[in-house]
C-alpha cells in the first residue's frame, strides 16, 4: 500500500467552506478511484489554514497515472482548487512499520 501525503495551504478564513469541499471530493470522487484505500484528513491547529491530508493507494500508479491523468483529478480540483493559497505539496510513502 502506498501513501499519499499532501501538505495543502488554504486563504484564510475559508476552513468551514474548505472542510465541507474537501470531504465532499474525498468522498464524491477520489473515492471511487482505481485503487483508492482509504483516506485520512487532518486539520492544523497552530496553523487553521494547514490541512495534511493522507490518501492510501494499493499502487503508486493508482494515483500517479489511473487518477491524476483522469477526469476525475479535474473534477477534485475543481471542487478544493478554488481554495488554495499555494500549490498542495505531495509526496509517496512505502509503510516501514506500525502499531496496532
Amino acid at each position: 500500500m502506498i501513501l499519499e501525503l499532501a501538505d495543502i495551504r488554504i486563504q484564510p478564513g475559508k476552513q468551514a467552506e474548505f472542510d465541507v469541499a474537501i470531504e465532499r471530493g474525498l468522498n464524491e470522487v477520489i473515492a471511487k478511484a482505481t485503487g483508492f484505500r482509504g483516506y485520512k484528513v487532518n486539520k492544523g491547529i497552530e496553523s487553521p489554514e494547514r490541512y495534511v491530508l493522507m490518501i492510501f493507494w494499493e499502487t503508486l500508479e493508482n494515483h500517479t497515472v489511473d487518477f491524476r491523468e483522469s477526469p476525475a483529478f479535474l473534477e477534485w480540483r475543481a471542487i478544493v482548487g478554488p481554495f488554495f493559497a499555494a500549490a498542495p505539496v505531495v509526496e509517496h510513502f512505502n509503510l516501514l512499520g506500525k502499531s496496532d
